[in-house]
């Protein structure tokens, strides 16, 4: 009996063409161009915003680092002094 299943299994035949491309209307060809320059630019943005990033930690933030430090050194001396001028106007009156 098995050598008749065997018999009775189907024949090898060859696959089936792949069918031809439909026809692409000039909307379709339109929305893929879009879609694929919409993609590189995507790609473009995120690559120099990497390199922004970089550049901000870098030589921005060490920078500004160092002037703020400068910038509340002086502050802390206006304040000293404006503390002082109250305290002397406490005294005259």
């Amino acid at each position: 009996m098995e050598a008749k299943k065997k018999a009775r299994s189907k024949p090898r035949t060859a696959p089936k063409p792949k069918p031809a491309p439909k026809p692409v209307s000039p909307m379709e060809e339109f929305g893929a161009k879009v879609g694929r320059t919409i993609g590189e630019a995507t790609n473009k943005v995120e690559r120099e915003s990497e390199k922004l990033v970089g550049y901000v930690n870098s030589q921005l933030v060490p920078a500004i680092r160092g002037e703020s430090t400068s910038a509340l050194r002086k502050a802390a001396e206006k304040l000293q002094k404006f503390a002082d001028y109250l305290d002397d106007q406490k005294r005259k009156k």
